[in-house]
């Protein structure tokens, strides 16, 4: 069968969310050969996103994806943070206005809240609110988190963030 080029379907649009808003959506050739009523965006954080690890001046190999931007994230903010077994965290911080949660999905380490210090496992979660400083280090078998913050912090988010480097000193 020869090729046909894209396939055009119409596909409802995030904003506004009303049935009566339909746009088309172009599927090139190849792609999933089904349409969703609601928009979706799908990456995989590993593979299709840039590792900015390097930029905190750290452990090389500390990894670091910022997801917010990639998957179009209106409401909220997602990153992914490896951190090497045995090392912290070069920063602390603290926002304005952002809510984080930090999800521990392999590894165990401490995490410093305020003067709080508290050990996480695989599969905890820790609420930190707006004003509340924050950081992290990893056990002996690193530890790789999942941060979700909300609001999003739009085009600036560096203006509601103040950082600390060495914030947590023994």
């Amino acid at each position: 069968m020869p090729d046909a080029g894209p396939v055009v379907r119409p596909s409802l649009l995030s904003r506004p969310r009303t049935p009566s808003r339909v746009a088309e959506i172009v599927i090139e050739p190849g792609a999933a050969p089904y349409d969703c009523a609601v928009p979706f965006t799908l990456k995989n954080l590993k593979a299709d996103l840039e590792d900015l690890g390097s930029n905190f001046d750290g452990a090389p190999d500390l990894e670091f994806r910022a997801a917010t931007r990639a998957l179009g994230l209106e409401n909220s903010g997602l990153s992914y943070q490896r951190v090497p077994p045995g090392y912290r965290f070069p920063y602390g911080h603290t926002h304005r206005t952002q809510e984080e949660v930090y999800v521990v999905v392999r590894g165990s380490g401490r995490m410093k809240v305020d003067d709080e210090i508290v050990e996480v496992k695989e599969w905890d979660a820790v609420r930190v609110p707006p004003g509340t400083w924050r950081g992290y280090e990893a056990g002996s078998e690193g530890l790789e988190i999942l941060i979700i913050g909300a609001p999003n912090l739009g085009d600036a988010p560096r203006d509601d963030v103040e950082g600390r480097r060495d914030w947590w000193a023994d």
